[in-house]
Parts: structure tokens; sequence; C-alpha cells
């Protein structure tokens, strides 16, 4: 069953764009890890199998719905103590959702955590669907495809971090259909126990878009993706079936994202 978690935040202390960084939101979650199982944070530390986890930057709360589309990735400026931010970790299988249940149950609001030299509280957690929050949700894989359209020919996707595909030994930037659905069909033939073949990608085709690139500096390399959004229709005599699998593939986006570094920020997208 996936999760998209939103953890809300108040930082004690300055948190410093050095520390606002993919690897950074990546140590604090094997903190979080190792603080309910030694052994889990141990194996997802150093394991570099693909993850059933994914990590969103730090976002800074504010009442503007289009903060939702685009996130803030790439922080110039401290964010000052005090400051509500919210952070998303998305779950993907039960068992390291239920490895993690007393981290859940247990939290304490006054314990603090720590994000380089900041000190930060987690104040609550939000796993259901919220209006003011779009990207904390939760639903089991036989749900997910059973809600799945089986007429819905458009398929809208909004990039809110940066996402880029490793092709061979570089990255390609371009949301091609082929790098995007076969990036959510392996990871949903991974988790879900639902296996999903014959995907028509010859019948997805990119209807519009409005996408740009964007160079991040913060990493070991730069890394440097797409933003934005496009539309995809699936065109000719496709079957529904096949129509039902593909949407099922889109609204599991929201869950695991697509392409490089999803663990530390990368690849969010999900449904406009």
């Amino acid at each position: 069953m996936p999760h998209s978690l939103i953890l809300n935040i108040t930082p004690q202390t300055p948190i410093y764009p050095n520390f606002l960084t993919g690897r950074h939101y990546h140590a604090l979650f094997l903190n979080l890890v190792s603080s309910v199982d030694r052994k889990l944070g141990d194996y997802l530390h150093e394991s570099n199998a693909d993850k059933a986890f994914t990590l969103s930057p730090l976002q800074i709360q504010n009442r503007n719905k289009t903060q939702f589309n685009t996130l803030q990735y790439n922080h110039k400026n401290p964010i000052p103590a005090g400051s509500p931010c919210w952070w998303r970790i998305s779950l993907l299988d039960d068992k390291l959702f239920s490895q993690l249940t007393p981290l859940w149950l247990n939290l304490n609001p006054q314990h603090p955590w720590h994000l380089g030299s900041a000190n930060l509280f987690i104040t609550s957690i939000q796993g259901t669907p919220q209006s003011s929050q779009p990207w904390a949700n939760v639903c089991t894989y036989p749900l997910l495809y059973q809600q799945a359209s089986e007429t819905e020919r458009i398929i809208n996707f909004i990039f809110s971090t940066p996402v880029a595909f490793r092709q061979g030994g570089f990255d390609n930037v371009l949301p091609t259909r082929e790098s995007v659905f076969n990036s959510l069909l392996n990871r949903w033939n991974k988790y879900s126990e639902i296996e999903l073949n014959n995907i028509p990608l010859e019948s997805i085709y990119p209807s519009a878009f409005n996408i740009r690139t964007e160079v991040i500096s913060n990493y070991e390399n730069k890394f440097i993706g797409c933003l934005g959004e496009i539309s995809y229709r699936i065109l000719g005599n496709v079957e529904a079936i096949r129509i039902k699998q593909i949407n099922a593939l889109a609204d599991f986006a929201l869950y695991t994202g697509v392409g490089r570094k999803t663990t530390m920020g990368m690849g969010m997208i999900r449904r406009k």
C-alpha cells in the first residue's frame, strides 16, 4: 500500500541553505528510521537497490495553492527559526510502513531532530487526503487499479521538482513517453504485486507541454532536470483494459515519482 505522508515541521534554529540539500534530507530520513529500527536504517543506508521510499525537499508553508505545483528545491536563503514547514515522505510497500509504525504512533513533538546544524520539531503527520495539501494521500494497490479509468485518454502531469532519467551512463532530461511510463511501470511491478504487462507505449503521445530545464548545484555534481507541465494523449484503437493500466500508472505517480534521485527530493510528479 503506498502512503504519501506530510510531516509538519517547525525549525527551532535557522536552517542554512547548505543543509537544505538532497543528501541532508536523505540523512534525516535514515535517522528517523534508525530511531525505531537500527538494522533497517543501516540496510537502507548501505543498499544500492531501488528503495521503497521517496522524499521531497523541505517546503516553507504558505497559503498560496500554487506552491504545490513547483516546489522549492534550491534554497538560497536560510529558513528562519519558527517558520512552519512541511516535508513529504512516500512509502511504497506495507512492510516498510509497518516497520516504521512505532515512529508514527510515538511521535514526540518536543523531541528535536537535526537537519545539518539545525534543530527542528516534527509537530504532526498527515497521511490522508487533504483539500489544503494535495501531496497527502494513501491507497491500496488493488484500489488504485480498481479506481483507474478505462476511458480517460488525457493524462496531465505536473513535474514539481526537477526530473531526469538515466540512459546508459548519462542523464536525459526529456520526459519521453518511454522514460516516464517505464519508470512508473518498473516501480509498480516491483511493489504492487499486481503485474502489468504489454502497456501500449506506442499509443501514448505528448499533446501539450510547458517545460524547462533547471540546473541544481547542491548535489555532488550539477543535476540538470526538467520542470513544468506535460499532457499525454492515448490515441488509436486501444483496449479499455490497456487504458485502465495506463491510468493506474499515472495515478501511482503521486507516490513514486519518476526518474533519478527520488530519495533525495527530485522526480516528484503528480496528475493535474
